[in-house]
């Protein structure tokens, strides 16, 4: 066998079958004393690990890693004319000249193949470990097989979920290919003056024959169950950056970044120092991550090149307010929970005005998300939150050059301040 990238990225980008099947191979892993047992699923010239039990660092392995058999040994497993079980790999003919074996540092090897209930080859049970394990004798293949054999009652659901995640990836891999999302561009006002001080990007996708529709928070959410958040996010934000020259000179552009994206490649595709000057970074994340020391670097280092950081959804949870505590973001944005009805309830406006306080308080500035009405306009005039974003503003634009042009903002801005 030879290793191959992963098909479906990092560990958490494998499938999640019952616990049961990851309970079994750890029984099966300890009954043989090896280090990793692992059920691989055959798909086309390859075996795709579906679940694992052991350290599957010590091999570089983990669920979605793909890696091709040696196409001998792989025809002999499946003719039942190789031996189950290994005990020396480097003292048995059958695993001379098998580069695996020597890549991965594999001393014992042992493997059946797994069928379903209609006796169609699913894939590969098998267990492997650093260490040659002279103790094995064949009859342990016994052991190996009535696992495999209580596996093929397993593999229909494992079948479904590998379906299921495959579409998924396929059509996340896709989208990358093809450039990522399309992007349409929200306005930003400033409601002091009602200019347009910067514009959104934000993800658009297209339609698809589903319901529920799945929508760019459903693509993202994919995205991350197979391991492709960062890649799609990336394409999303070199997509939105070629309209950086041709936005006004006093507009800026906002993308979105989860702290995965920030350390996976986002300073990377920062080539110019005008770029990054006039570049704002929200990062989406809902949980706390200011004690990630590589995000707080990554933070540091676009700090540097001249890039503004902006943390998203403020306002919705503690988390939220221990961020904006510890890492002073340029920009605070407040949730579209916090701003819709604060021109009718004390709670919302007390909270609003008070995040204004406190991003006075280190330097940054408040932009109220989701301004609808021309009362909740008026409520964040009156508790001083310079900028603003929403519908009654400006609704998305498909080119950042429309978005730009609207006068909305401004005729409404007076419109209230009178």
């Amino acid at each position: 066998m030879s290793r191959a990238e992963s098909a479906f990225g990092p560990p958490s980008g494998g499938i999640e079958p019952d616990t049961t099947v990851t309970e079994l191979l750890g029984i099966l892993r300890r009954h043989l004393a090896m280090d990793l047992a692992y059920l691989a699923r055959a798909d086309g010239e390859y075996l795709v690990l579906q679940v694992i039990n052991g350290d599957g660092r010590r091999f570089g392995l983990a669920p979605g890693v793909r890696v091709r058999p040696n196409p001998g040994l792989y025809r002999s497993l499946l003719a039942g004319t190789l031996p189950k079980v290994v005990a020396d790999t480097r003292r048995d003919h059958h695993m001379v000249d098998v580069p695996v074996m020597e890549e991965l540092g594999i001393g014992c090897y042992a493997a059946t193949v797994v069928t379903d209930n209609d006796g169609e080859v699913f894939g590969v049970l098998g267990c492997i470990s650093r260490d040659p394990r002279p103790d094995l004798r064949e009859r342990d293949s016994r052991f190996l097989g009535l696992v495999a054999a209580y596996l093929s009652d397993a593999v229909i659901d494992l079948h479904r979920i590998w379906e299921a995640r495959s579409q998924v990836w396929r059509s996340v891999s896709q989208m990358i290919d093809a450039g990522g999302p399309k992007i349409v561009y929200q306005p930003v006002i400033d409601l002091a003056t009602g200019r347009i001080a910067g514009v959104e990007a934000l993800s658009r996708f297209p339609y698809e024959h589903r319901e529920p529709p799945r929508g760019p928070q459903g693509w993202y959410s994919d995205a991350t169950t197979v391991g492709l958040s960062a890649e799609l996010e990336l394409a999303a934000i070199r997509r939105a950056l070629q309209v950086i020259p041709q936005l006004p000179a006093a507009v800026c552009l906002a993308v979105n970044a989860s702290p995965t994206t920030i350390t996976s490649g986002l300073l990377d595709v920062l080539h110019d120092d005008e770029t990054c000057r006039r570049l704002v970074v929200e990062i989406t994340e809902h949980e706390y991550f200011c004690d990630d020391t590589k995000v707080l670097c990554a933070v540091r280092e676009l700090r540097a090149r001249g890039v503004r950081i902006a943390v998203d959804d403020i306002g919705t949870g503690y988390a939220g307010l221990e961020q904006l505590i510890e890492l002073h973001p340029d920009i605070v944005k407040l949730d579209y929970l916090i701003t819709h009805g604060m021109d009718t309830d004390p709670a919302r406006r007390t909270t609003a005005a008070a995040l204004v306080m406190i991003s006075m308080e280190f330097g940054g500035c408040v932009i109220a998300e989701g301004i609808e009405s021309p009362a909740e306009l008026h409520t964040a005039l009156d508790v001083h939150i310079p900028y603003g974003q929403g519908y009654l503003l400006g609704a998305p634009a498909p080119t950042a050059s429309l978005a730009c042009a609207g006068r909305k903002g401004t005729s409404l801005i007076s419109t209230v301040a009178r």
